[in-house]
């Protein structure tokens, strides 16, 4: 039996601001009141596209696009989200 420790494993993660845009096209069977609420209606949405197509939803076309961009596009509370990953992950090495 060997008494070296074995060596600790080093996670090299990189992090970066994405801009990200979703397209969906669907066909949906809901509440028309719901309609009136966008909030409750985009939430009412994701949990659906989560699930997947049912008998109440058919997804007709889906897109999705991300791309890197500088950080300094991202707002200040980004950057100081950013900044503490990245400290963090210099404290781990």
């Amino acid at each position: 039996m060997n008494s070296k420790a074995l060596p600790r494993q080093i996670n090299n993660i990189e992090v970066g601001v994405y801009e990200c845009e979703i397209h969906l096209k669907f066909r949906l069977i809901e509440e028309k009141s719901l309609l009136g609420d966008r909030e409750q209606l985009l939430q009412v949405l994701l949990d659906a596209l989560t699930e997947g197509s049912d008998d109440f939803l058919e997804t007709l076309q889906a897109s999705v696009k991300a791309q890197e961009v500088s950080e300094f596009k991202a707002s200040p509370q980004m950057r100081r989200q950013l900044m503490r990953l990245r400290n963090a992950a210099d404290n781990t090495q």
